[in-house]
């Protein structure tokens, strides 16, 4: 194999699928991830020039750390490991829920950490190799909504300034990408969709393939490790008191009622 690798976790659907695709499109061998989406990952794998899938599970960090050593045993430029695998289910803040604060833990945060780990430690390279961790911008703009997967982002995004001043070489990289609204989630409607991607500093919608687009551009190491880039149009930048899915529900429920 003559291109360089690159690992993305999720890499069958929506961010994760944007990502895949903009790596085979720059000459990269994919490696797409899935736990649930065999056959959207192996439809994808068939229309892209190099690619293969593989399916292990994020909720138990021992089997994805022995997936990341079964790959740098056998991929000879292995230069880049992209962390946008997660799941996003709903607790509050007056009332965390165990199970999913456990999930989102070891989903979100312990098992990405892990395989980076133990991807600097082993995948074989002679260029840079990039760790990419995709958090969120509630890093930044919390709100009270979503307060497990908020608290695993608010980890993984820890591991990133710790990874890149642990690094064992000076070639590596450690860097995070921190989408706003991107896709539709949770139980948004089209109408909610539309009006929530707008709720940034620029009033656009931020699109998939600009998280692509950045990762693309990460992975070839001209950034100091640690940085972390907010693609969200700015909503970082601003105080929400909720999520926009609540906010552009209201928002909507008020245009229907004038």
């Amino acid at each position: 194999m003559t291109r360089p690798a690159v690992l993305v976790t999720g890499g069958a659907t929506r961010i994760g699928g944007a990502i895949t695709r903009a790596f085979a499109a720059a000459g990269w061998h994919v490696v797409i991830h899935y736990k649930s989406s065999a056959a959207q990952a192996d439809e994808l794998a068939a229309t892209l020039p190099s690619a293969e899938t593989v399916d292990f599970d994020l909720e138990n960090d021992e089997e994805a750390v022995a997936a990341i050593l079964r790959l740098a045993n056998r991929l000879p430029d292995w230069r880049c490991l992209v962390n946008s695998a997660s799941v996003f289910h709903y607790d509050a803040v007056t009332a965390l829920d165990p199970g999913t604060y456990r999930q989102a833990m070891q989903v979100n945060a312990l098992a990405p950490a892990r395989m980076s780990q133990t991807f600097l430690a082993h995948a074989a390279s002679a260029q840079t190799r990039t760790v990419i961790q995709i958090t969120d911008m509630k890093i930044a703009n919390t709100n009270p909504d979503f307060f497990s997967y908020t608290m695993s982002k608010h980890a993984l995004a820890a591991t990133i300034g710790m990874l890149a001043k642990g690094a064992r070489s000076p070639q590596d990289r450690v860097y995070g990408i921190a989408p706003g609204a991107i896709l539709a989630s949770h139980d948004q409607s089209e109408e909610e969709t539309e009006l929530s991607h707008r709720m940034n500093l620029l009033g656009r919608k931020t699109g998939a393939d600009e998280i692509a687009d950045a990762a693309l551009f990460l992975a070839n190491g001209a950034l100091q490790s640690g940085e972390t880039l907010f693609i969200d149009s700015g909503q970082h930048l601003l105080d929400q008191p909720r999520d926009v899915i609540w906010l552009a529900r209201e928002l909507a429920a008020a245009e229907r009622g004038a």
